[in-house]
């Protein structure tokens, strides 16, 4: 994990890892806005994430206007909440394989996201991974 102080954005007040990182400064809106009207277990989905990452630390979640983010140094994980499902990606310091996994996009070769659906929180995987990248723990190797 990188030891260099987070970067606090004086109009938003948003933490990064990257002094001037680009980014939206809108307001935070509230992650059950981004549930209503949707199947129960697609909250539940991602309530099952939440508790997978809770034992391994602090985890921003960032409810912004068309997506919810996770964050810790850097967003590591992204949401969209649907009717019957919810769409997601994990970015990941390697490719990875998993049936889950619709689209893999390579930014470069410690930047992989990894695009999924999930329709129930049995389908959660591989988020643990994604919090070391979220966390730059892949920076010290």
């Amino acid at each position: 994990m990188s030891d260099r102080p987070l970067w606090t954005c004086p109009r938003c007040g948003r933490t990064f890892a990257n002094v001037n990182q680009s980014h939206t400064c809108a307001a935070l809106g509230s992650v059950d806005a981004h549930f209503d009207g949707k199947d129960p277990a697609v909250r539940a989905a991602f309530e099952r994430v939440l508790a997978v990452l809770a034992p391994l630390g602090p985890v921003d979640v960032l409810a912004e206007r068309s997506r919810i983010a996770l964050h810790t140094r850097m967003s590591f994980a992204a949401f969209t909440p649907r009717r019957h499902w919810l769409d997601g990606h994990l970015v990941l310091a390697r490719r990875a394989e998993h049936p889950l996994f619709r689209k893999v996009e390579v930014y470069s070769a410690r930047n992989v996201l990894h695009a999924f659906r999930l329709t129930s929180p049995a389908d959660v995987d591989d988020v643990v991974e994604a919090y070391a990248v979220g966390r730059q723990e892949h920076l010290r190797h």
